[in-house]
C-alpha cells in the first residue's frame, strides 16, 4: 500500500510515524503534501517523500489521507478533483463532521472513501479511534485501514450515521479529562498541597482508573464501591457531585458536542 498525506500535522505525522514503525507502510512508499514546506524536514528524517505541489502527491499514491481542518476540505478537494478524475483512489478522512458522502459529491465521483475519528492520545500510541465506510470500501482494504490505526490504539468500526455522535465519546473527550485533572490540581493547591505534587499525584491516579476500567473486568459502578465506604470519606464527595448533578453536566457537554457536529456537517 502507497499512502499520501495532505497536510503534514501532529495527526498526520502521527499516523505516519505508527505506520512506520508497525511496518505496515515503508517509509518510501508515503509521500506529503502541505502548505507549509518548514515541516518538510522532520518527515524527511524518515525517509517520506515530500512533494512540492498537491498534485504530485496525490498521484504518487492509491490511498489519499484527508489531513486538513474541516473548513478546509472543499478548496482541497475542488483542487485535486481533475487530478484524481478517472483514477482509482482510496480517501481517508479525519475531519470532524465531514461525510462520506460530501467528499464524493465535491470530487463528483463514487470513490472508496473511509471516515475516521481518532482522538490525540493516538499521538503516543494510545488513541481510540471510531471508523467507518461507504459502500464503495470492501472488507479487504477496510481491514487494511483498520490495521493502519490499530497500531496507535484501539479501533471500534461504526455505522457512519453514528460517526457524529460519536465525536463527544472518544474525540473530543480527552479535554474532558484534562479539565477534571486541572479542577483537581487546582483544589489541591488551594487546601496547600505543592502543585507539582498534585500534579504527579492526580495524573497518576487518572492512569490508574483507566487501567482499572480496563483490566479489572468490573463495571464503573462496581469500581465506585471498591472505593466508597458507607459514610465515608469517598461517599461525601460522591454526594456532593450528585448534587451538583455532575452526570447531567456531563451529558449536557456530550449532547453540545455532537449538536455542534451537526450544526457543522457536510
Amino acid at each position: 500500500m502507497r499512502l499520501t498525506s495532505i497536510g503534514a500535522g501532529n495527526m498526520a505525522t502521527a499516523i505516519i510515524r505508527s505506520v512506520i514503525s508497525s511496518g505496515r507502510i515503508k517509509a518510501g512508499d508515503i509521500t506529503v503534501y502541505d502548505i507549509k514546506p518548514d515541516k518538510y524536514p522532520a518527515f524527511a528524517e524518515l525517509g517520506v517523500n515530500c512533494a512540492d505541489s498537491v498534485h504530485k502527491a496525490v498521484n504518487a499514491s492509491e490511498v489519499v489521507l484527508l489531513a486538513v481542518k474541516p473548513q478546509d476540505y472543499e478548496n482541497v478537494l475542488t483542487g485535486i478533483k481533475d487530478t484524481v478524475a478517472g483514477q482509482k483512489k482510496v480517501f481517508i478522512s479525519i475531519a470532524a463532521a465531514i461525510s462520506t458522502s460530501y467528499i464524493c459529491k465535491t470530487l463528483d465521483a463514487d470513490f472508496p472513501v473511509v471516515r475516521v475519528m481518532p482522538n490525540t492520545p493516538l499521538l503516543i500510541g494510545c488513541g481510540a479511534t471510531a471508523i467507518s465506510r461507504n459502500s464503495a470500501v470492501d472488507d479487504r482494504l477496510y481491514t487494511k485501514i483498520c490495521g493502519l490505526f490499530a497500531a496507535s490504539g484501539s479501533v471500534v468500526s461504526l455505522p457512519e450515521e453514528q460517526m457524529n455522535a460519536v465525536i463527544s465519546v472518544n474525540s473530543s473527550s480527552p479535554a474532558y479529562v484534562y479539565l477534571f485533572a486541572k479542577a483537581m490540581i487546582d483544589n489541591a493547591v488551594m487546601q496547600g498541597i505543592e502543585h507539582d505534587v498534585a500534579k504527579d499525584l492526580v495524573f497518576q491516579t487518572l492512569k490508574g482508573s483507566a487501567e482499572m476500567l480496563i483490566h479489572s473486568k468490573l463495571d464503573p459502578d462496581e469500581l465506585i464501591r471498591m472505593v466508597a465506604s458507607p459514610k465515608g470519606t469517598t461517599e461525601a464527595s460522591l454526594k456532593s457531585f450528585e448534587k451538583d448533578n455532575f452526570c447531567e453536566i456531563v451529558s449536557n457537554a456530550m449532547n453540545a458536542c455532537t449538536a455542534r457536529a451537526e450544526e457543522i456537517a457536510r
